[in-house]
């Protein structure tokens, strides 16, 4: 096929990338631990780790999982936000020969359970603030060793117990728990665990870039979530794609190792967490903002230091533009605004403008592709309402239902290749099988076309799924559970559009019991489901639309039949 793409490359940009310049993910994140041992690699509420803390750190933790006789590749849940402990476990997994799952801290104990049970985690990292919940179902899964941090571990001695003690007895954050300790399980406190692992030698792993490095787990068509399975390779290609995208605007930084990136969105989700491990990659720093919805907070940390890099969904950058501090930020550092994870409209990219200077630049991903999929350029002047041109190394095909690629411009499901791209769903051989065309290109799902320049416009979605606020929301997993509310005879969940978040989730219900309110099915859903997969309208109707077998027109909802 043609790479029509190409000629639209900016000048400086690579055409592709080489994965096996490092022997594995491990190897390049240890090449740069040892590089800049002496810089920074994060600030969080002030308190600084530098990289050779950092590779300190993680050793000592890595060194702790071996001493538990894990078996190679063994899964370790991660189940934090983003504060200091997650890079030193995430770093520490991964250089002892395991693998990540990464687990989102505000899950549900129904959802937790389903993502610990699916992908066999035998060890979780958890935050002492979500710590009831994994207790609520831990007899329910295989976790045999349970760390548990606390939010100022890694804060300094006597600042790090302040925000501890604050964040216990103040803001009550950390609910009451009690994990069942028999058949062999044991608890570990993150500070206990890094003083025993520092005792213990580590021993390198021997990881190839075709090892298991994350099982990142998204939507499911069928209703539970499933795991994209990551190689090494899959995460390296995309980093060295990233940086290739980045090489132009990276001239006005000069050393790329003052770049200071904000770590606002979730680093369990595959946005963030690329970007993050491309900080490493360059040897720059991270701001971590632990709660980015406290945008009073977020102002006051920009403010603080020179920024380059502010990835974020649509919904954020709203966020602060409303905060009527923001425009007393300096941004004349910014180099990108790097939009993702949902669609950027053009209001919020013009006003951004406005405001920063810097335009927002949209790109497209999933965590099957490690976030990285197709991007605009990051020295566009103008937004430009597309979802750019496809990365070094990538291939965009836009084909039919048959997986047949289809003439430039016309519009078809859009289908991506390359070195980033999953090598499938963990334990999901008709999935996976499923998710391939014959020639190797992965379905997305999404509708697109590709103009003359190589650049790709998305129009429609073929899947049912859900984008609220940047998560993939499927609705077959909401009515699965909302049914199982007593008093719910029959239920639909569909997309609505939303200025906030995208979309917003409503679902129709056919009652069993009269007497069932809107309240009843939120107070449900509340207990029962993450805050993003909650829904925002709640209807009741006599019937639903259905197909002669029996099916739910779920469109005819979706235009108000």
């Amino acid at each position: 096929m043609e790479e029509i793409w190409l000629k639209s490359y900016p000048a400086g940009v690579e055409h592709d990338v080489n994965p096996e310049q490092y022997r594995s993910l491990t190897h390049m994140l240890e090449e740069s631990f040892q590089k800049n041992a002496s810089s920074p690699f994060s600030v969080c509420m002030e308190s600084w780790m530098s990289y050779g803390q950092l590779d300190r750190l993680s050793a000592a933790l890595g060194a702790w999982l071996q001493g538990k006789d894990l078996e190679p590749g063994a899964r370790v849940a991660i189940m934090l936000p983003n504060i200091p402990q997650f890079p030193v476990t995430m770093a520490g997994v991964l250089r002892s020969g395991y693998t990540c799952v990464n687990v989102n801290p505000l899950y549900t104990a129904r959802e937790l359970a389903h993502q610990l049970n699916d992908s066999g985690a035998t060890v979780i990292v958890v935050l002492e603030n979500f710590a009831a919940t994994l207790a609520e179902v831990i007899d329910d899964t295989a976790i045999k060793h349970v760390v548990v941090a606390s939010m100022g571990d890694l804060l300094g001695f006597w600042y790090g117990r302040w925000i501890t003690f604050a964040v216990r007895h103040l803001a009550k954050l950390v609910p009451a728990y009690k994990l069942t300790l028999a058949d062999g399980r044991t608890a570990t406190s993150f500070k206990q665990t890094i003083a025993e692992g520092a005792a213990i030698p580590f021993k390198a792993a021997a990881s190839t870039l075709d090892s298991i490095a994350f099982l990142q787990y998204t939507g499911g068509t069928t209703g539970l979530s499933k795991g994209a399975v990551l190689t090494h390779r899959n995460i390296v290609a995309a980093v060295l794609q990233a940086e290739a995208w980045f090489a132009p605007a990276l001239e006005r930084v000069g050393d790329v190792r003052k770049i200071n990136s904000i770590a606002a969105l979730p680093l369990y989700h595959i946005f963030a967490l690329t970007l993050s491990l491309l900080a490493i990659r360059w040897g720059s720093y991270l701001t971590l903002i632990p709660n980015p919805r406290d945008i009073d907070g977020f102002i006051a940390t920009l403010k603080k230091r020179p920024f380059h890099l502010l990835p974020a969904v649509n919904t954020l950058f709203n966020a602060l533009l409303q905060h009527p501090q923001f425009k007393s930020v300096d941004f004349s550092s910014l180099y990108a605004s790097q939009a993702g994870g949902m669609a950027a409209l053009a209001g919020t990219a013009q006003h951004w403008l406005e405001i920063t200077g810097c335009p927002m630049v949209e790109g497209w991903g999933m965590s099957e592709t490690c976030a990285i999929g197709t991007n605009n350029p990051v020295l566009s002047k103008e937004f430009s309402g597309t979802i750019g041109l496809p990365l070094p190394g990538i291939a965009i095909a836009i084909k039919d239902d048959d997986g047949n690629s289809l003439a430039q411009g016309q519009s078809g499901e859009i289908c991506i290749r390359g070195p980033n791209v999953m090598t499938g769903y963990y334990q999901q051989i008709e999935e996976t099988r499923r998710a391939f065309t014959a020639d190797g290109f992965m379905r997305t799902g999404d509708i697109g076309i590709m103009d003359e320049r190589g650049y790709t416009k998305i129009v429609d979605r073929k899947k049912d799924m859900i984008l609220v606020s940047g998560f993939n929301v499927f609705p077959s997993e909401l009515e699965n559970v909302i049914s199982l509310c007593q008093g719910v005879l029959e239920c639909a969940v569909i997309g609505v559009p939303d200025e906030k978040q995208g979309e917003a989730i409503k679902v129709f219900v056919i009652k069993d019991d009269p007497t069932l309110s809107e309240d009843d099915v939120a107070r449900y859903c509340q207990h029962n489901l993450t805050g993003y997969k909650r829904p925002k309208y709640i209807e009741f109707r006599d019937e639903l639309p259905k197909s002669n077998v029996g099916k739910v027109l779920r469109r005819e909802l979706r235009v108000g039949k």
